[in-house]
C-alpha cells in the first residue's frame, strides 16, 4: 500500500514527546476539529506529539488537516486499511514514551493528558488506561472502563471508582509503547472492532493491569464510524457491518485469551447460541441477510481461521502469569444480551 508522509510533529524532532496522540481517521472531517482541538487545549505541560492516518478518506478531511493543522504528522493511505493497520502504522512512527490511542469523533477533557500521566507516573507496573467516557450530545455517562460477561459482550461499568476492569475501549485507551511493542499491537487480521478487547485481555495475562482512572473523561460520538452501537429511542441500534465484525472478533479473543478447560466448554456453547440468536433474529425479522451474513459469516470465519488462532492461541497461553480466577476476576455471570433484550428488546440492524 502506498503512503504518503507528512510531517512536522507539534515539537521540535530534538524534543522527544512524553506522550503521542494517535488518531485513525476515516472520512471524519466534521469531527476532527472538535478532536484535535481538544488535544492543542490540554492543560498538559509536557511535550506531546499528534499523528493522524487518513486511511483513504473519500470526504476532503486530507486538505483540510493540512491547511488548518499542519503541524500534526499525517500518515496518508491510499487504500483503506482498517482501524487496526492504521494504529499500527502510527504507533510505528511515534517517539513517545506513552501512546494514547483517541478516535476521531473523540474530544478529551481539558486535564484528560495530566490525569492520565499523573495516575501512569504512579503505578509500580504500568499498563493500559482509559477514562470516563460520555456522550458526545447528550453528556450521559457510557462507561468507565468495562467489564465482560461469559461470552466476552462487554459491560459497561458505571462506579466512580479507579479499578482494574476488563476492557478500555479503544477510543481512548492510553499504555507504554514498550507494552504496545510487548504485545504486538493491534492484529491487523481483525481489521476494526475488539481489537481494543483482545490488547487488554492479552495484557491482562501477561500480568499488566487494565485500568480505568474515574477523572477527567471524553466526550465520544458512539457510532459515526461504523453506524449503530448505541440505544436510540429506547431501542439497541446496530448496522451489519459492525455486528458481523463484533461477533466474529469476539470468537477470535475467546478462542486466543480465555484460559483452559474453560474456552474448551464456552467456546463451543458460544457458537451454539450464536446461531440460535441469528435464527430467531431472521425469523422475527424475516430477513434471512440477518443469519447469513451476521451469524453464519462469523462462524465460517472463526473455521477458516481455526489453525491460526489455536496456534496463537499457544503462544498467548505460554505467556500466561495470572491464574484463571484473576483472569475471570473482571466478568460478570449474567449474559449481557440478555440484560439488553429484556431492557430494549430485539435489536434494529440497519
Amino acid at each position: 500500500m502506498a503512503m504518503v508522509q507528512h510531517t512536522q510533529s507539534l515539537n521540535p524532532k530534538l524534543q522527544k514527546p512524553v506522550c503521542s496522540i494517535c488518531i485513525a481517521n476515516f472520512n471524519g472531517r466534521n469531527t476532527l476539529a472538535a478532536c484535535l482541538d481538544s488535544i492543542l487545549q490540554q492543560t498538559f505541560d509536557l511535550p506531546i506529539e499528534i499523528i493522524v492516518h487518513d486511511d483513504a478518506s473519500t470526504d476532503d478531511s486530507v486538505p483540510y488537516l493540512l491547511e488548518n493543522y499542519p503541524n500534526i504528522e499525517l500518515l496518508i493511505s491510499k487504500q483503506n486499511c482498517g482501524f487496526c493497520v492504521s494504529n499500527n502504522r502510527m504507533v510505528d512512527i511515534a517517539r513517545g514514551e506513552f501512546i494514547l490511542l483517541l478516535n476521531n469523533d473523540a474530544a478529551l477533557y481539558p486535564d484528560a493528558l495530566k490525569t492520565l500521566y499523573d495516575y501512569a507516573s504512579k503505578q509500580p507496573v504500568k499498563g493500559i488506561l482509559g477514562l470516563p467516557q460520555y456522550e458526545m450530545q447528550t453528556g450521559e455517562l457510557i462507561d468507565i472502563g468495562e467489564f465482560f460477561d461469559p461470552f466476552l459482550n462487554p459491560l459497561p461499568n458505571l462506579e466512580y471508582a479507579s479499578q482494574p476492569v476488563g476492557m478500555i475501549i479503544g477510543a481512548c485507551l492510553w499504555l507504554p509503547r514498550t507494552l504496545w511493542v510487548e504485545l504486538g499491537g493491534f492484529p491487523d487480521w481483525f481489521h476494526t472492532l475488539a481489537e481494543d478487547m483482545f490488547l487488554c485481555c492479552y495484557a491482562r495475562i501477561k500480568g499488566y493491569p487494565v485500568e480505568a482512572v474515574a477523572i477527567s473523561g471524553f466526550r465520544h460520538l458512539v457510532g459515526k464510524s461504523l453506524g449503530g452501537g448505541k440505544v436510540v429511542n429506547n431501542r439497541l441500534s446496530t448496522s451489519f457491518k459492525r455486528r458481523a465484525l463484533s461477533e466474529r472478533n469476539r470468537l477470535y479473543v475467546m478462542a486466543m485469551c480465555y484460559p483452559s478447560p474453560f474456552v474448551w466448554i464456552i467456546l463451543p456453547l458460544h457458537i451454539v447460541l450464536l446461531l440460535i440468536e441469528g435464527c430467531m433474529l431472521a425469523l422475527l425479522k424475516k430477513d434471512a441477510k440477518i443469519l447469513d451474513s451476521i451469524y453464519l459469516s462469523a462462524c465460517k470465519a472463526f473455521w477458516q481461521n481455526h489453525k491460526k488462532l489455536f496456534k496463537l492461541r499457544c503462544e498467548i497461553q505460554r505467556k500466561r502469569k495470572i491464574n484463571y480466577k484473576d483472569f475471570f476476576s473482571t466478568f460478570s455471570i449474567v449474559p449481557y444480551k440478555v440484560k439488553m433484550l429484556i431492557k430494549h428488546g430485539f435489536p434494529n440492524i440497519t
